[in-house]
């Protein structure tokens, strides 16, 4: 079985994995914090330990339990003593284990990535712990992907409920990212600097893995520890854009925005750093090393802002290897992003993620060129892709070839947005459970050009 095309598969995997490795939350947070004699080193500060009380650690995110981890590993059993290093941190339920002392806490159930009130509950701990805290206090902030889910605070008068069919009816609607965050800051007592306006220590520093494209801070898990930019009215906007009214969203969201633009916002007295330790760009540079070691000459792009359709990508990707493996040039492309899926009715939908989705969108386009000499995979760096247990798929000629066996029309689960069911009777799911990372999403294509029809 071991024939070239295999081994594209292999090494498509091989240059993935490399990409997802190199931004693995323990290793992010060891390249930048560590204790040097009576210092603490966070980037580039250098903070006098003999000056900070307590060190408490809160935060949220698919990240958190491995960051969390290696704080604890950095500062060692005697200085956590010392500081009474205490901490709160909101994870997936599958990402707990136990720790010294800082407390991982299952806020939501794995694969779906929704605000629960067990989420609700651990938010109002972190509150209540950064509350705590004096000016001569250090506050670690751990921020990564899903952090928005997974650290709830719905405002007065708005319940979780109200605020999930918000989110859920833009979300259904096409809203992208920004035009979430803009709402969900606005009904939240923590997200865009509410956390900061409620820590009373005197310094707190913030290590955030990047999972927006571009690393806007105030967007990445909705920045709780960052001054929001955007105001109420944004966020009527958006909703005024979706027609929410309409939908049968609770008056209360309109009536606590409209109360909001009216009051004025308690300013933070806290000194704030917040410090991006991984991003999208940084996995697509260690997939491009990895490629060159095994001898391919590449290419890399890591977009910079939100990309559009997964077809339109998946297409466009299948056209670019048709390319690469017909013509000479570079036989591999590297490419990061996060593309957006419109979802069918709840009715006709299928189970798959954006990466599946953006996968048989390639299988589709090369269905009568039998994807000889091509590899394409694409999967999400946290190891979770929609409400899946996979990251993503992959195709190859193999792959196409048993679709055809199996009569799979990739049309038909296109359409449905059941790719997960196309993919797995053809073994093509890439499955790595938990990363306890999330920067986007990586991609990779690599051909072989000794394959000319």
């Amino acid at each position: 079985m071991n024939h070239p095309a295999d081994k594209l598969r292999r090494d498509a995997l091989k240059i993935w994995n490399a990409g997802v490795d190199a931004v693995r939350s323990e290793r992010l947070v060891r390249n930048v914090l560590s204790v040097d004699g009576r210092s603490l080193l966070v980037g580039d500060d250098r903070l006098d330990l003999d000056a900070i009380g307590r060190i408490v650690v809160v935060g949220a995110g698919k990240a958190g339990a491995g960051m969390a981890a290696a704080v604890e590993q950095v500062l060692g059993d005697r200085l956590m003593e010392e500081k009474r290093l205490a901490g709160w941190v909101n994870v997936p339920a599958d990402c707990v284990r136990p720790l010294k002392r800082i407390k991982l806490h299952a806020a939501r159930p794995p694969g779906i990535n929704e605000p629960t009130p067990e989420g609700a509950a651990g938010t109002e701990e972190i509150l209540r712990l950064v509350e705590s805290l004096d000016a001569d206090d250090l506050c670690l902030c751990l921020i990564s992907g899903g952090g928005s889910a997974l650290m709830p605070a719905p405002a007065e008068g708005i319940s979780l409920e109200d605020k999930l069919a918000v989110t859920r009816h833009l979300s259904d609607a096409g809203a992208n990212i920004e035009q979430l965050n803009a709402v969900r800051k606005q009904l939240s007592r923590i997200k865009g600097g509410g956390l900061i306006r409620v820590c009373r220590a005197g310094r707190l520093i913030s290590l955030v893995i990047s999972d927006v494209l571009g690393d806007p801070l105030d967007v990445i898990a909705s920045g709780p520890t960052v001054e929001d930019t955007s105001t109420p009215q944004d966020a009527l906007d958006v909703l005024e854009r979706f027609a929410a009214r309409d939908a049968g969203i609770s008056p209360g969201v309109f009536e606590h925005l409209q109360r909001k633009q009216d009051a004025e916002q308690p300013r933070p007295t806290c000194k704030v750093t917040n410090l991006i330790i991984g991003n999208n760009a940084a996995a697509v540079d260690a997939a491009g090393a990895e490629a060159e070691r095994l001898g391919y000459s590449h290419a890399m792009v890591s977009a910079k802002k939100s990309e559009g359709q997964a077809e339109t990508i998946g297409r466009r990707l299948a056209e670019t290897a048709v390319q690469m493996r017909d013509t000479p040039g570079p036989n591999c492309l590297i490419s990061g992003g996060e593309p957006v899926v419109t979802l069918v009715d709840r009715s006709q939908r299928g189970l798959g993620g954006r990466n599946q989705q953006l996968v048989l969108a390639a299988v589709e386009r090369l269905a009568d060129d039998g994807a000889h000499g091509i590899a394409i995979l694409s999967g999400g760096t946290d190891g979770e892709d929609g409400p899946t247990d996979a990251a993503g798929a992959l195709l190859d000629a193999e792959v196409i070839a048993s679709a055809r066996r199996q009569k799979l029309d990739p049309a038909d689960y296109l359409a449905r947005n059941d790719a997960y069911h196309f993919f797995e009777p053809l073994d093509a799911l890439i499955k790595t459970g938990p990363t306890h990372t999330n920067v986007c999403d990586v991609r990779v294509v690599v051909v072989d050009q000794s394959h000319h029809h």
